[in-house]
């Protein structure tokens, strides 16, 4: 197993794994999600990296992760004679909108539909993460599409010292208030978050990210965190966690790290794929308003009970259907049948 990728990250990568990275400088300074204006140069390398790693190595598949990978792994095809997967981690008719003005929605929407369906209809096999990604490519798939989540095998819970000393940076109480974690794109909705926030002003609605400029949004309190452990530590102190989320697509990573909590959830039917409600999260209808989001965070604070039932469902979720042991063999063999039908 080979991994390629930019020259910049965080944190270091495993001793075992084999990585081609492209040069740093030719790297984008950012690795925000969407369109950035170093990421074309970025890529270009890393194509060159990927077709030079392949004359060295031989790969039998691309597992490309995400949509710029993909037009990577597709374009160099004719070079490397690699078969692609696709690993779809969302849809651009809904996401690319969200990264420019809104005059220009309509015709950014347009161009996202277009990418999806081009991809769909080269890639040799595709891997959705999520049903609603499954049926939009589908009807332009040449291949079969199987649907495979993310996973994540839990860890020891943190250590009590640890969640209070973050409760105490913060200023929370622990159980007593509503957590988002994760970037602050304008896919993830949080300006209704923040309206649902002015709706309940005694309960404390923290967004822990590691991209915050500013203390407060609204009626948002934004923390900066540099450390996924403190990040943790906060996600099992939080009484609710949210994920105000609209837009199917993908699976938010953020779900994998509440359940692990054991956390109360609200979130949107289509976004939290495979929960129900009242019985693993409190969800909500695509449509509903931020009134009911504000309505769900208050009635789960205010019985323990129910939030800590939901929570205790959602972990036994987790550990049932998002093990990595049996998500790999099956994104293995999604790429073992990309191999053969390509030959």
């Amino acid at each position: 197993m080979t991994l390629l990728c930019y020259g910049r990250g965080s944190g270091p990568p495993p001793q075992d794994l084999d990585l081609v990275r492209i040069p740093g400088a030719l790297s984008p300074r950012a690795l925000r999600a969407g369109p950035s204006p170093g990421k074309p140069v970025a890529d270009a390398a890393l194509m060159a990296a990927y077709v030079a790693a392949q004359r060295r190595r031989r790969f039998d598949v691309a597992l490309a992760h995400n949509v710029e990978a993909a037009l990577i792994a597709i374009a160099a095809r004719p070079l490397t004679r690699v078969p692609v997967v696709y690993v779809a981690h969302t849809l651009m008719a809904f996401e690319l909108a969200t990264f420019g003005p809104g005059r220009l929605g309509a015709l950014l929407a347009a161009a996202g539909r277009g990418l999806d369906r081009r991809i769909a209809r080269s890639a040799d096999g595709i891997v959705a993460l999520c049903r609603p990604t499954a049926r939009q490519l589908e009807p332009y798939a040449r291949a079969p599409v199987a649907v495979i989540p993310p996973g994540l095998d839990p860890e020891p819970d943190p250590e009590p010292a640890a969640v209070a000393r973050v409760c105490e940076r913060v200023g929370v109480e622990a159980s007593r208030f509503a957590l988002y974690a994760g970037n602050l794109d304008r896919y993830q909705d949080l300006a209704e978050l923040d309206r649902a926030a002015r709706r309940i002003p005694e309960v404390p609605v923290v967004v822990a990210t590691h991209a915050a400029k500013r203390a407060t949004e609204g009626a948002l309190r934004i923390v900066r965190f540099a450390s996924p452990q403190e990040v943790r530590a906060l996600t099992f102190a939080a009484g609710v966690a949210v994920l105000p989320r609209r837009r199917p697509g993908g699976f938010p990573v953020k779900l994998l790290n509440y359940m692990e909590a054991r956390r109360a959830i609200v979130a949107r039917s289509e976004v939290a794929e495979g929960l129900e409600h009242d019985r693993s999260a409190w969800l909500l209808d695509t449509g509903g308003s931020d009134a009911e989001l504000a309505g769900a965070i208050r009635a789960l604070l205010a019985d323990r009970g129910r939030a800590e039932r939901l929570g205790r469902a959602a972990r036994a979720h987790l550990e049932a259907q998002h093990g990595w042991s049996g998500l790999a063999r099956r994104t293995l063999e999604v790429a073992e049948d990309a191999a053969r039908r390509r030959r």
